[in-house]
C-alpha cells in the first residue's frame, strides 16, 4: 500500500522546481586607458545598466575593468577574449584588421557620411542582422554584444594651409590603419600612425599633419603643432564594439545575457552622447585656441575622393579571394548608408 501524502507535500510536489542564484564575474578590458571614452563607456554606462537590469532577479554579475594595456594591448583585446584571458573586451577592428576584416568596411569607403550616429545605427544593424558581419566574430570565438564604436568626422590638420589638392605634394601626413588609403592621388605620402605619437611627430618634422578626428585632435593638442584644419567630410567611421567570449556567453543564464544586452544598448547611447557634445566643442575650441579652421570647397572634396584608388573594391576582392564576404558586406553597407540618408561623394561599390 502506497504512503499517504500529506497535504503540505502534495502541495510542494505540485510546484515547479524552484530556480536557483546564479553569480558570474566578468574581466573587461580595453588597450587604450580610460581618458578615452569608449573605454570610459564601460564604468560610466555598460555596467551602471547592467546591474539595474538585473535588478529583481536572483542572478548577479561583477565586474573586474583592466584598462591601458592591463591584459591586452591596443589590437590584442579580441585575442585576450578569446583565449579566456578576459570575459569582454572592446574588440577594435581598426587594429585588428585581419581578424575583424569585414568590420573594417567603413575605413575603405571614405567621403560617404560624417554623421557618426548615422554610421553607428548602420553598423549595429548590420551586425544584429547579417549573419556575414557575425562570421568574422564566430571564426574567433566571441560573441559581438554591441555598443558599436563610432568615431567622428576625420579631419586633416596640417602644418600649412590646404586650399587645393595640389597643396598636399610632397608632404608627409600621418594616417591610422587603413586611412593611410585616403592618401593615394592627392600627392602627400601616406605614413601610418596614431594618436599616442602624432604630436610628438609633427612637432619633430616626421610628419607635416594627420588625419584624425576631433573629439581626439582636441586632448590630444594637435592643433598646437598643426593650427590648419581643414575639414573635407572624410568621414564618421566604425572602429570596433564590445565583444564576449563565447564558450562563457554560452554559459550565462538568460536573465544575464538580456541585461548584458541592456547594458551595451546603454553604452552606445551614453557614447554617442558624449562623442557628438565632444565633436561640437573640439572644433570650436581648438578654433578659439589659435587653430585656423577651413571648410573645404566642394571641388577640393570631389577633386580628392575621384582621384584616390579604389581601395574599397580591392579589399573587397583580396577577401573574396579568402572565402571571406568581401564584396557582399560592401555592397551590403553601401546600400544601408544611402537608406538611411547619406550621399556618398563616391559610389564605391558601383564601380
Amino acid at each position: 500500500m502506497k504512503p499517504q501524502l500529506t497535504l503540505a507535500a502534495a502541495t510542494l510536489a505540485a510546484l515547479p522546481a524552484l530556480g536557483h542564484a546564479e553569480s558570474f564575474t566578468a574581466t573587461v578590458v580595453a588597450g587604450h586607458p580610460p581618458v578615452f571614452r569608449w573605454v570610459q563607456m564601460i564604468d560610466a554606462a555598460f555596467v551602471p545598466a547592467v546591474e539595474a537590469a538585473l535588478e529583481g532577479t536572483e542572478d548577479t554579475i561583477s565586474f573586474t575593468g583592466l584598462y591601458g594595456g592591463a591584459v591586452a594591448g591596443v589590437g590584442e583585446e579580441l585575442e585576450a577574449v578569446e583565449s579566456g584571458l578576459a570575459e569582454i573586451g572592446v574588440c577594435q577592428s581598426l587594429f585588428d584588421p585581419s581578424k575583424l576584416a569585414e568590420q573594417n568596411v567603413t575605413y575603405y569607403t571614405p567621403f560617404v557620411t560624417s554623421e557618426p550616429r548615422l554610421v553607428s545605427e548602420v553598423m549595429d544593424e548590420l551586425h544584429q542582422n547579417d549573419p556575414r558581419m557575425l562570421q568574422a566574430y564566430e571564426d574567433n570565438g566571441v560573441h559581438y554584444l554591441g555598443a558599436p564604436l563610432a568615431l567622428d568626422d576625420y579631419l586633416l590638420m596640417t602644418n600649412f594651409p590646404v586650399e587645393f589638392l595640389a597643396d598636399l605634394e610632397g608632404h608627409k601626413i600621418g594616417a591610422p590603419g587603413a586611412a593611410i588609403n585616403w592618401l593615394s592621388g592627392t600627392g602627400a605620402t601616406g605614413v601610418a600612425g596614431n594618436l599616442t605619437t602624432y604630436y610628438n611627430e609633427i612637432k619633430a618634422g616626421v610628419f607635416d599633419g594627420v588625419i584624425v578626428f576631433g573629439s581626439a585632435a582636441l586632448p590630444s593638442k594637435l592643433h598646437e603643432v598643426a593650427p590648419y584644419i581643414t575639414q573635407l567630410g572624410l568621414g564618421a567611421q566604425f572602429a570596433g564594439g564590445l565583444c564576449v567570449n563565447q564558450a562563457w556567453w554560452d554559459g550565462l543564464t538568460p536573465n544575464v545575457q538580456q541585461a548584458l544586452e541592456t547594458g551595451a544598448d546603454a553604452a552606445q547611447d551614453w557614447y554617442l552622447v558624449s562623442l557628438e557634445a565632444a565633436a561640437e566643442t573640439a572644433i570650436t575650441t581648438m578654433e578659439a585656441e589659435g587653430a585656423t579652421v577651413t571648410q573645404a570647397s566642394d571641388q577640393l572634396r570631389q577633386d580628392w575622393a575621384a582621384g584616390m584608388d579604389n581601395a574599397a573594391a580591392t579589399w573587397a576582392a583580396d577577401l573574396d579571394n579568402q572565402g571571406r564576404p568581401g564584396s557582399e558586406i560592401l555592397q551590403a553597407y553601401m546600400e544601408a548608408i544611402r537608406a538611411a540618408g547619406a550621399e556618398p561623394v563616391r559610389a564605391w561599390d558601383q564601380e
